[in-house]
Formats: C-alpha cells, sequence, structure tokens
C-alpha cells in the first residue's frame, strides 16, 4: 500500500486550538477536543484534506517552514496536556479506548521528536515529487472555484519548494540523509512533472479537459492563467528543485546504508520499529522470527516444487520462474487486463467471507508513467466517498517481462479485495468513530490484514495453479525475509548487496522487483517488519477463535469484528477479538 511521507506524517499530527465550554461532561469534553483537533489537523495540512474530500483547503500547501514545524510539535504537546486532563473514569467505554489511543498516539509522537526525520524529506517513495501529482488529482474539478483553488496552487509552488531545499540543506549539513544509492532516480521522478506542453504535466491533468460545469468564460480563464502559473511558477521552482538534487544533495549524500549510521540511529530504528509494529518487539527478536519464518516457508515453497514434477534445484526452479515466457505477457495492456479479471474473480467471493463490505467502488490501472520506473510492482491508493473518488490498485507495466503471472494473484488480493480496500474503505465508512481514527493507521494491522489477505485466496477459489500457490509463498517469505533483511540493513551490519544476494536466494522476484524493494527497506527503516508480525497476529487470533468456539465459529463474523472498529495497535485488537469470543460463548 501506498503512503505519500509526507502525508502520513502531517497526518498523524492531531493539533488543537483548545476549545473552551462551560462545564461540558468528560465526553463532551473529549468530542470538542477530537473535533477541534480534527479541524487543525486539515488546516495544518491541506493535502492531506484534499485526499480525502474535506472542502476549504484545496488553495494551499502544508507550512515546512522551521515556525511551522515548531508550531505543530508544540499543539501535539499541548494536545496531550489536555487529553490527559480529561476524567477518564466517567468516559464511556467506546470513549476510553478512543481516549486511550489518542494519547497513546500522542505520547509516540513526542518521544519521536528527538530523531529529525523532518530532514528526510525526499525519498524515490515519497516526498514533493511523490506528493504533488496525487494531490492535483485528487483535487476536485467541478466549478470555476476548483480550478482556481489548483491555480493558487500552482503559483505557491515556489515556496514549497524553497522549504523543502531548506530541509534537504540543513540535513546535509548534519550528515542526516537518505543512502546515495536510492537517491539515483529522484531527479527523474521531478523531470517527470515537467513537460514542453504544459498541459501534459500530471500538474495540470484537470485542465486537460475542464467540464461543462464551468462556464465557458471561465473555462478560457482558468486555462490560460494556469498555463501562466505553471510557466512562471511551477515549472522554474521543478526545476530549481531538479538541480539541486542533480548538483548538490545527491552527491553529497551518505554513502553508508544503515539507519545506525546516524548519530543516535539504532534508538531511531528501535523507535521506528516499535512504531511500525505496535509492539515492544526488539530488533534481535524480529531478526530471529525472520529466520524462523523463512526456514517454515521455504519447507511449504520446496513442496509445491515436488508438486510440479520440476527435477532441479530450488535455485534452478527459481531461475525457471524468472525466465520462462510462459510466466510473461508480451504487451502492459494485456497484463492490466489480467490484473483487472483477477479482481472481478476476486468481488463475488466476499459475501463468502464478510458480512459487511464497503460502498466505495475501486479500479485497477496502470502506474502512471512518471512514477513507474522506482515504483513496486503494485501498489493501493485509497478513495474517498467524500470527493466521489474511488480507490484505485495501481499495477506496475515498467519493463513488463520483469512482472510475472503467478505474482498477480497474490498480489491483487493483498492490495485491492480483501487487501487494502476493503479494510481501508471500511474504517473510513465506520459512522461510530471519530473521525481522526478513520484515517488512523497502524502499519502492522494494515499490512498485516493485507498479507493475511493473501493467505485467504485458499477459500475463495485461486491458488489452484502450483506456479500461483508457489507465487503465495514467494510474497508470504518475502514478508519474512524482510524481518531478516531490514534488521540485517539498519542495526547488523549488512551491505546492499548482502541484502540483495538473500532475497534472490530465496525469492523468484525479479532483479528490477527485488533492487526496488530493498531500496524501499533501506529508506524506510523498521517499516518493512510490520507486515509479517500483523499477519501472525491475526492468525493467531483466528486460530484462538476457532478453538475456542469450535462449531459457533463463523468466519464472516470474525473478519467483522477484526475490521470493525478501524485500524488498531496488534494489543487493543487481542482484547477485542477476545472479547468477542466470550460475547460469542455466552450467545
Amino acid at each position: 500500500m501506498r503512503k505519500p511521507s509526507l502525508l502520513s506524517l502531517l497526518s498523524l499530527l492531531f493539533l488543537v486550538a483548545l476549545p473552551a465550554a462551560a462545564d461540558p461532561t468528560p465526553g463532551e469534553a473529549l468530542r470538542q477536543l477530537f473535533d477541534t483537533a480534527w479541524q487543525d489537523t486539515l488546516q495544518e495540512s491541506p493535502e492531506m484534506a484534499t485526499y480525502i474530500g474535506a472542502p476549504g483547503h484545496n488553495d494551499r500547501w502544508s507550512d515546512l517552514s522551521p515556525a511551522g514545524l515548531d508550531r505543530r510539535r508544540d499543539r501535539v504537546r499541548k494536545l496531550l496536556q489536555a487529553a490527559q486532563a480529561i476524567d477518564r473514569g466517567r468516559l464511556a467505554d467506546s470513549d476510553k479506548i478512543n481516549l486511550d489511543l489518542f494519547i497513546r498516539r500522542l505520547e509516540r509522537q513526542i518521544e519521536g521528536f528527538r530523531f529529525p526525520d523532518d530532514l528526510l524529506v525526499i525519498d524515490p517513495l515519497g516526498g514533493i515529487q511523490e506528493n504533488l501529482p496525487i494531490t492535483f488529482e485528487a483535487a476536485p474539478a467541478a466549478t470555476a472555484h476548483d480550478f482556481d483553488d489548483q491555480i493558487a496552487r500552482l503559483k505557491a509552488l515556489p515556496v514549497l519548494v524553497d522549504q523543502t531545499i531548506a530541509l534537504l540543506e540543513k540535513g546535509l549539513a548534519s550528515g542526516v540523509t537518505p543512502p546515495k544509492i536510492t537517491l539515483r532516480n529522484v531527479p527523474g521522478q521531478v523531470r517527470g512533472l515537467l513537460a514542453d506542453d504544459p498541459l501534459q504535466s500530471p500538474l495540470l491533468v484537470a485542465f486537460r479537459q475542464i467540464p461543462s460545469t464551468v462556464p465557458p468564460d471561465d473555462r478560457v480563464r482558468v486555462t490560460r492563467e494556469a498555463l501562466r502559473a505553471y510557466q512562471e511558477s511551477a515549472a522554474p521552482a521543478l526545476r530549481k528543485l531538479e538541480r539541486y538534487l542533480s548538483e548538490t544533495y545527491i552527491p553529497g549524500a551518505r554513502e553508508t546504508t544503515a539507519l545506525s549510521a546516524l548519530p543516535d540511529g539504532a534508538d531511531w530504528y528501535a523507535y521506528n520499529v516499535r512504531q511500525s509494529t505496535t509492539t515492544d518487539l526488539t530488533p534481535d527478536q524480529i531478526h530471529e522470527l525472520g529466520l524462523a519464518e523463512v526456514k517454515r516457508i521455504r519447507a511449504e515453497m520446496d513442496k509445491v516444487i515436488a508438486s510440479t514434477g520440476f527435477k532441479g534445484t530450488f535455485d534452478e526452479f527459481l531461475h525457471f520462474l524468472r525466465t520462462d515466457p510462459q510466466f510473461f505477457y508480451d504487451k502492459p495492456e494485456d497484463l492490466v487486463n489480467a490484473y483487472r479479471v483477477i479482481a472481478k474473480r476476486a468481488d463475488p467471493e466476499l459475501a463468502h467471507l464478510f458480512g459487511k463490505l464497503p460502498r466505495l467502488p475501486y479500479g485497477v490501472e496502470p502506474v502512471p508513467d512518471y512514477d513507474a520506473k522506482t515504483r513496486t510492482a503494485a501498489y493501493y491508493n485509497s478513495g474517498s466517498l467524500a470527493a466521489g473518488r474511488p480507490g484505485i490498485y495501481f499495477v506496475n507495466t515498467y519493463d513488463v517481462k520483469s512482472r510475472p503471472k503467478w505474482e498477480m494473484e497474490p498480489l491483487t488480493l493483498h492490495e485491492s479485495v480483501p487487501g487494502h480496500h476493503l479494510q481501508i474503505s471500511l474504517a473510513q465508512e465506520l459512522t461510530d468513530l471519530p473521525e481522526w481514527r478513520k484515517y488512523d493507521n497502524y502499519p502492522a494491522f494494515a499490512e498485516g490484514w493485507g498479507l493475511y489477505a493473501e493467505s485467504l485466496g485458499e477459500e475463495m477459489g485461486f491458488y489452484r495453479d502450483p506456479y500461483s500457490k508457489f507465487g503465495q509463498l514467494t510474497y508470504e517469505i518475502w514478508r519474512a525475509l524482510r524481518l531478516v533483511v531490514d534488521t540485517c540493513l539498519h542495526v547488523k551490519g549488512w551491505t546492499r548487496e548482502q541484502a540483495l544476494a538473500y532475497a534472490r536466494a530465496n525469492s523468484p522476484r525479479t532483479e528490477r522487483e527485488i533492487e526496488v524493494e530493498i531500496d524501499r527497506y533501506i529508506v524506510n527503516p523498521g517499516g518493512a517488519v510490520a507486515y509479517k508480525i500483523g499477519e501472525l497476529k491475526i492468525k493467531e487470533l483466528r486460530a484462538y477463535a476457532e478453538k475456542e468456539l469450535g462449531a459457533k465459529f463463523d468466519l464472516r463474523a470474525f473478519h467483522d469484528e477484526v475490521l470493525g472498529h478501524g485500524s488498531l495497535p496488534l494489543d487493543v485488537l487481542e482484547k477485542n477479538v477476545k472479547a468477542w469470543v466470550e460475547r460469542q460463548k455466552q450467545k
């Protein structure tokens, strides 16, 4: 699942100007606090507001100035004080959970203030070059006012670029940068936003076909002003950024790859691991778990190889899967259509597994050309009922001969349904949660669910072909080897080449996919370990519920319980499921 790093960071800063009320009850005070915090979050993160369809913020960018960053940190601390002052004992049970999660989130954020994350504002998977096209594409484009908002953003791009460069310059001076090797394609990503014909830029996609809801005179005006804003403001700013990256930032970026190579880096990595897994597991514990899971899954892969009748070694079978023409499409459009067919097969099976399904639809589209070279095989971008925008499952058609057929079924179940689209859309449609919780994200829950969703393919009629079953195991072992690779890269001294070699030895994924993935773990330390940790917990809870309930166990009701409270830390999920099991016993 793709999450723009800047949006993800700012969406978690629940900022407030504390509300005044005449002797409110604790429940009223909590709801006022949540509402004010949410409105301030939208104010401080207009890109997020645009993305989820909240009106009134579509003409601005986030303030990345030192004053803006300090203001947000100060308000987080004030918010924590206000939340801690609420009398928890007088709250309803549901409000207690919300308050506990709110405080927990803020405490973790404040704990992380010691680490200079704000200096790492650009990498191949996140930053201004990624957020700009996403934001412009998500912005409303139905009225003249909508187009005026987009023009205002084009004109404001020089300030955003200057603020970004100032943060990068500060990071360069202190040695806090992404590893140089991972930045090699970033200038090309910035160039992908530029075009000789401004209307071909991803930033002006809405101006290519202005709808009839905009009066003719306004259509002419906004087009003229957009072209001027692009040529006079946006394009020069992006060229400035590209030059800075190519001539100054990347040449000066660090040669090391480990987060532990930075000051306080080992503690920083341990903090990232706690954040992504919502556990207190140490990097050493995660590493050992990864080794055990790789060993277990390798044994399952050997059984599948035997079932195919293949007579060679494991390495020879991997080479066969990477190179044999039968496993690849010749044309990008055929690859996309095949993904759509798999998604269509998955949709009707959902009713057997879930009692509640989201209203929001989703589509399958190719990754945009400007972004495809550095992207993974697929990712999901959430939609918005408020904005009238479906979720999109993006599939990568760049270098079509590196996109094997045997990976397509598990990838689709993970990124679309019953994976990310189902989980995220259901959370956004919950009516009994405060707004901030509908968009809160715990990677171990979200990505753990995505990996668990892959395993549901057996119950949905997938993986009937042994090569597709091997593809499912390939994706499972990939999440297991992440536990090994991520910890080895950042705290155990592995080089990038060692990580690549380990991935090649245990997975048939193609060289392009392996390189993109390893670079992803290098620039997002601790993030990759969330998948397997979350999946194992969900499977553990399902096994517990099946054992405790016996004939009373209802898989649809179990899934509804897991997804029915939004994204959660794993310990809270466990408490919820065990309480649900007790309720089922009493029925």
